[in-house]
């Protein structure tokens, strides 16, 4: 069963925690001050890298922070409160019922909100592979989380991040997708060797402009 055609325009739903809460686990490289706004950076490159992606036709970033809304609202992400009490899954489950709503013949991916060295490319090789299943993933770089997840028209997308997300999804009966040269799809950043990680693979304008320098690491110059 194929799930669209390949030039189709995917929605996707980018979940983010109050900037205030996010990122806990980056403490011993960026202090309490420091988190909040990289985390936004993060964001920001992951939204922008999508948004630039030529088979993505929406982007709905489901947050009640008020300081992201607007910076991400500004680069053209659609913004929805999230109204869920359930956690990232129901906030996931909210923002895919939002998009569909608008859009009900497109087919929807859940995206991390930390991916600040996404390129527009490896996604959209992400994406195409999708469509070949009713529901896919994409395993993060350590093999044990996600860090996309796609539904297609009709099918919900039935969202289990968080920890061993890899394995969750993967029993739910979404195909997982192996490809080579995607690596900016799966880096997300969760630790300061993530954030190295990611600094290698070239970091997006965002978070190499506005922190050169995180806890003695001096990240590269953003790239082209």
């Amino acid at each position: 069963m194929r799930n669209m055609d390949r030039d189709a325009n995917w929605s996707l739903v980018v979940p983010l925690k109050p900037l205030a809460l996010a990122k806990s686990r980056l403490a011993p490289t960026a202090d309490d001050a420091v988190r909040p706004g990289l985390a936004l950076a993060f964001a920001q490159d992951t939204v922008a890298a999508a948004l630039a992606c030529s088979v993505v036709g929406d982007v709905a970033v489901v947050t009640n922070d008020v300081r992201a809304s607007e910076e991400l609202a500004a680069l053209g992400a659609r913004i929805v409160p999230d109204l869920s009490e359930t956690g990232l899954n129901g906030a996931l489950a909210h923002g895919a019922r939002a998009v569909r709503a608008r859009r009900p013949g497109a087919p929807v991916a859940a995206l991390n909100a930390d991916l600040p060295a996404l390129r527009p490319a490896e996604l959209r090789r992400v994406l195409e592979r999708a469509v070949d299943f009713p529901r896919a993933f994409l395993a993060d770089a350590t093999g044990i989380g996600t860090t996309l997840l796609t539904s297609g028209p009709g099918v919900e997308l039935r969202p289990a991040f968080g920890g061993r997300s890899r394995a969750r999804h993967s029993a739910s009966g979404a195909v997982e997708i192996v490809l080579d040269g995607v690596a900016s799809v799966r880096q997300d950043v969760d630790t300061g060797d993530d954030l190295r990680a990611a600094a290698v693979l070239g970091l997006g304008r965002y978070t190499s402009r506005r922190y050169p320098v995180v806890a003695g690491l001096r990240l590269p110059p953003a790239r082209p």
